[in-house]
């Protein structure tokens, strides 16, 4: 049997109980698909799963703003990030929004037609690069925190699915073909345009001071969701020793939002340091992931708990200096 899951085996989402469970019955009911891979992937670490879910429903399905104009910046995120996963579900759910024709030639790889579409497409694109001026907006600055939630949601989500699961959305990989995109799409329709009531993700996260919320999201929920994410995300430092950690940091610190080269220069090697050498590829990429590389780290006591919560500290890495220049522009612009 065919398995979406990379290195790990989640449990049957079935099986689920407490705050899983709990997370689940709220992604069906807002996300319209009931247990979709990329939350259940997380499902070993609830602390992980809640926030991300949070972090996702607060700004893409909640937040203020369309939803075809947030879908465009995730896919353009996706397109950054080389995350062909993304990339296909939302091009399905620009089918959910009613868009079937932007749909449609986005998939071929085609500029959307609606200068609007495209600057939303390409804004979302251009959020890989820390420190790019994202200004001015492609959108309301009154949905700046929707939308800039939106993108570091997909900053994080494209890498745990790059690293994690395979590039099929659907069996066999079903969705590249124009009638199955098509069809399923409209099966989310009347999930995907039903108005969500905010804030209502965050009753599934530990408290969380809201002095800790960034300050572009504008005392949103998103802000609360965004702090809760980072808390629980850099938990997979502690998989990291002192040099291994410090060496991940100070990368990232001087990363320009480019694609590592095919020889992967400068990265550790996997028998000398294999947990550095994930986290690295985890915050830059992922889809560069290997077996041996895995296997290189991989102990006994190394359960798939362990596996996410190290894949997602070098994912968040990558989000946190991508957030960190954006703050620091927004500070800077308003001083």
């Amino acid at each position: 049997m065919t398995t979406p899951f990379r290195y790990t085996e989640p449990l049957p989402p079935k099986s689920a109980t407490g705050t899983v469970a709990e997370v689940y019955a709220q992604i069906a009911l807002d996300f319209g698909i009931a247990e979709p891979v990329t939350f259940v992937v997380l499902s070993s670490a609830p602390e992980l799963l809640a926030p991300t879910w949070a972090l996702m429903r607060e700004s893409l399905i909640a937040g203020a703003g369309s939803r075809t104009g947030k879908e465009l910046v995730a896919l353009g995120v996706s397109l950054a990030n080389k995350c062909p996963f993304c990339v296909d579900a939302h091009t399905v759910l620009l089918h959910a929004t009613g868009d079937h024709a932007l749909a449609e030639r986005l998939a071929r790889g085609e500029r959307p037609q609606n200068e609007e579409h495209a600057r939303l497409l390409a804004w979302g694109q251009h959020t890989r690069v820390p420190g790019a001026a994202l200004e001015p907006y492609p959108f309301p600055s009154e949905h700046a925190p929707a939308h800039l939630g939106t993108a570091l949601t997909f900053h994080f989500i494209n890498r745990i699915a790059s690293a994690l699961l395979t590039e099929n959305l659907l069996p066999a990989g079903a969705q590249r073909f124009r009638a199955v995109r098509s069809l399923t799409g409209r099966t989310l329709a009347r999930t995907v345009r039903r108005p969500a009531r905010p804030g209502t993700a965050l009753a599934l996260l530990d408290h969380v001071d809201p002095g800790e919320a960034p300050a572009w999201a504008g005392g949103t929920p998103v802000g609360i969701a965004y702090a809760a994410l980072l808390r629980a995300a850099m938990r997979g430092a502690g998989l990291l020793d002192t040099d291994d950690h410090h060496l991940v940091e100070q990368t990232l610190q001087d990363w320009d939002g480019a694609h590592p080269p095919l020889t992967l220069d400068g990265f550790p090697d996997r028998r000398d340091r294999p947990a550095a050498r994930l986290a690295l590829l985890a915050a830059l990429a992922p889809y560069r992931i290997t077996d041996e590389d895995v296997a290189a780290w991989r102990r006994p006591e190394h359960t798939d708990h362990c596996l996410v919560h190290l894949v997602a500290y070098g994912a968040f890495v990558a989000v946190d200096r991508i957030e960190s220049s954006l703050s620091t522009q927004i500070i800077r612009e308003t001083t």
